[in-house]
């Protein structure tokens, strides 16, 4: 008894510790309920959604009236419960048509965005759509269209309505199981459809004058930036100052994450915080300048409210993608403390930052942005609150401070964003460390302060020296981004983790910031664990693409290709997932695979297999099932199959999307599907039409076709 009373008094004690540190943790328990809602399998009913509005109904009554020791409970599970109704709220409130067939034909839109594809292709994103005999109840909100023939009579800007002849299909899914899902990223943008256009575009209409009015200026600016600072110099420049990258060459963008210094270009919280300090800064200096007025009003004030009006200025003219509304609201809070005399920057600011952005854009949750710009600021925090608290200022040097503060910055915030970067990219920047340390003070003593003068400076006419000096300090990123990129082992290629190792990584530095004195180097267990399992991930062992017309098997040199073109999105992602630095046409030379392009043979364990694809396909289908254990073969198999062989066709991967096939120990096929479930993103009409998902399926020698 008395051990159970021992038992009893610590958990106490515990929880009591913990209600001092609750508020740190509710966006962490609104995270848990939005990651809830998208790992189910099925679209979440009434009665999933019924039972989380009784979570929160009754979690606020006990929180009012129940005992204090289990509010730390009632609080988490009622914002879990509240994290799956944001997202759910979020996820009808912006459903919109799309088109579930493949479109060729006139489409005509306004432009809302400009920017480039992976490809460096220009890119339209269109709202307002037309298409030919589609009804306006069934027309996409916005659809995106590459262009792969630029000749247009006129320079594009947002506003403006165009018509063009192009391609256009539902964006597409994962190309594995766990895989990026564009089809939900697309979903949660409202693009209806997806295409390319190789047909001129035409201009229909000109802009209104008051339409688009923050686009077009955006526009404007990016255009007269890019005419002062030539190159990818004033790419980069207009890309930092405005948000619009479709200038910078591919070959800079990939210069640019091989060194790790691709945060530099999206505009984020670093350029954020650069724009506002320095507003914020020229103000309150500038106040303290002319006595009179430094005597009546609070310089501080002024040059926060100064500061937040510049920030959402900012946060328009770059297009408020989700990054940039990041940053803002964590900009926003950040100044909001100040005019209320609170403490500006702490890990109390971080939580308040993240649970507004989750409860109003909760599928942000998922993108990388997300994680890495939280992960980073609150390890800063925690990190300088730690390093203060061990270091004695008035032994250290002043002129060391600077330096070492640079250090510590990159260092820790390198530690913090590390795995986000790694699982989500497939590669780690062996000198990225070394290239932010040379190229960030950069990016906030010239390019940021300069812009921002050339801004002030540009109704006068005389932003040309600002803008030059900003180009320099540009010239500077792209040079060591270029040199860093081409260093031996400047990208390690790294496997992509399981869906647990994230969760584990996070829980585990939420740990170490938050619990108070050594217990919280128990949160160093769950991230050596995630490590050990990450450490320990495999790859499928044959990958199938969700038309049969790519295939990939592992080999001993890693996974080779079925073909050297076609399928390149899948064939990219395979080989990044598998951390293999190699290209699709490299991956096609290795050995795995045998016979003509349209019947291609191959090995799997004691399997022997074949591919299929083309208008012959079917015809050959009885001669290669003869001969071959399992066939896949891009056509839909109409009758009776042919006996004595395992067939995927069509009809199998509209069931189960792109197939992972892994050997078992026994020499047997495991097929794990990608469609596992009917979710929202899918599509009414398509969730209602087609085929129920199949289940993960073990196909044996005698096991009839899936």
């Amino acid at each position: 008894m008395s051990g159970i009373f021992g038992l009893s008094g610590g958990l106490r004690a515990g929880l009591a510790e913990l209600r001092g540190q609750s508020f740190l943790w509710l966006p962490v328990w609104l995270a848990c309920g939005i990651g809830l809602w998208f790992s189910v399998a099925d679209e979440p009913g009434r009665g999933a959604y019924s039972a989380a509005i009784v979570v929160v109904l009754a979690g606020l009554a006990l929180r009012l009236k129940g005992p204090e020791v289990l509010h730390p409970i009632v609080v988490a599970l009622s914002f879990t419960a509240l994290g799956f109704l944001a997202v759910g709220t979020r996820a009808h409130l912006v459903e919109g048509p799309g088109i579930d067939f493949r479109y060729y034909g006139p489409i005509q839109g306004r432009i809302v965005e400009i920017d480039r594809s992976q490809s460096d292709a220009l890119r339209l994103t269109l709202d307002r759509v037309v298409l030919d005999r589609v009804s306006p109840a069934k027309t996409p909100r916005k659809v995106r269209v590459s262009l792969h023939d630029e000749t247009m009579y006129f320079a594009p800007e947002p506003g403006q309505v165009v018509a063009l002849t192009g391609h256009l299909s539902r964006p597409e899914g994962p190309v594995e199981p766990g895989g990026f899902d564009f089809q939900r990223m697309a979903f949660f943008m409202q693009l209806g459809a997806v295409g390319y256009s190789r047909t001129p575009t035409l201009l229909v209409e000109r802009p209104d004058p008051y339409d688009q009015i923050i686009n077009r200026w955006r526009t404007h600016i990016s255009n007269g930036i890019m005419a002062s600072v030539p190159g990818d110099a004033g790419a980069f420049s207009s890309g930092v100052m405005t948000g619009d990258r479709s200038g910078i060459s591919l070959q800079a963008t990939e210069d640019l994450r091989k060194s790790s210094l691709a945060h530099l270009l999206a505009i984020s919280g670093m350029n954020m915080a650069f724009l506002t300090a320095f507003v914020f800064a020229l103000i309150r200096y500038g106040v303290a300048l002319i006595p009179w007025l430094a005597l009546r009003v609070n310089s501080k004030k002024v040059a926060a409210v100064v500061a937040l009006a510049v920030a959402w200025f900012y946060l328009q003219l770059s297009g408020a993608n989700v990054a940039t509304e990041r940053a803002f609201i964590m900009a926003s809070v950040i100044l909001g403390a100040v005019l209320l005399d609170r403490r500006a920057l702490s890990l109390r600011t971080v939580a308040l930052s993240a649970i507004l952005l989750l409860l109003v854009k909760p599928e942000g949750l998922l993108e990388p942005g997300f994680q890495m710009s939280f992960a980073a600021t609150a390890a800063l925090i925690a990190g300088f609150a730690a390093v203060n608290a061990n270091i004695e200022r008035g032994r250290v040097p002043r002129w060391v401070m600077p330096v070492f503060t640079l250090v510590m910055s990159s260092l820790i915030a390198g530690v913090a964003t590390g795995p986000y970067g790694a699982a989500h990219f497939n590669r780690i920047a062996g000198f990225g460390f070394f290239a932010n340390l040379l190229t960030v003070p950069v990016m906030g003593a010239v390019v940021m302060p300069f812009g921002s003068i050339a801004a002030l400076l540009a109704p006068f006419g005389l932003a040309d020296l600002p803008l030059w000096i900003m180009g320099l300090g540009s010239r500077w990123i792209l040079f060591i981004a270029h040199e860093v990129a081409a260093l031996d082992g400047s990208v390690t290629a790294v496997i992509t983790p399981g869906p647990w190792v994230l969760p584990l990584i996070t829980l585990g530095g939420m740990a170490l910031m938050l619990w108070p004195g050594r217990v919280r180097m128990l949160g160093a267990l769950p991230v050596l664990a995630a490590l050990m399992i990450w450490s320990m991930s495999t790859r499928p062992a044959l990958l199938i693409a969700s038309d049969a017309g790519l295939v990939g098997v592992m080999t001993a040199e890693g996974r080779a290709m079925s073909a050297q073109k076609g399928g390149g999105f899948a064939a990219k992602s395979w080989l990044e997932n598998d951390g293999d630095l190699a290209i699709q046409a490299t991956a096609a030379t290795r050995a795995g695979f045998s016979g003509a392009s349209n019947a291609r043979s191959f090995m799997l364990g004691r399997w022997r297999a074949v591919q299929l694809k083309g208008k012959a396909a079917p015809d050959a289908l009885p001669a290669a099932c003869a001969s071959a254990d399992l066939v896949i073969i891009g056509a839909r198999i109409e009758g009776v199959a042919p006996k004595g062989c395992q067939i995927i066709d069509w009809s199998v991967l509209d069931r189960t999307g792109p197939l992972a096939v892994w050997l078992t120990n026994a020499g047997d096929l495991r097929l794990e599907p990608t469609k596992t479930g009917q979710r929202i993103w899918m599509g009414r009409q398509r969730r209602g039409n087609e085929a129920k998902p199949t289940p993960a399926l073990l196909l044996a020698s005698d096991t009839p076709s899936p």
